[in-house]
């Protein structure tokens, strides 16, 4: 399957950095005992970046899918594999 282009891995490596960041806030919050509206909430962002990232690989690796296919039956392979991701 080929690879993700620069300008999205570098997009989705920082939607992937912001969800570590709100992933170590969470942590601290439980071991600070923080009210769980408070961890919910963090933890709704964690899943928020997360989700996002997700969808931004998987839409760019369709599109190179659909514009590099080929004849031997490859891409019709990967399109059905990503499709799990959605």
């Amino acid at each position: 399957m080929p690879k993700l282009k620069q300008p999205s891995r570098d997009a989705i490596t920082k939607r992937l950095r912001r969800a570590a960041g709100h992933l170590a806030a969470t942590i601290v919050m439980v071991e600070r005992q923080r009210p769980c509206l408070e961890l919910a909430q963090q933890l709704a962002a964690v899943e928020a970046a997360i989700a996002a990232a997700r969808q931004q690989a998987v839409q760019e690796q369709l599109q190179i899918c659909l514009d590099g296919g080929d004849a031997h039956g490859a891409t019709l392979r990967q399109l059905k594999t990503l499709a799990r991701f959605l």
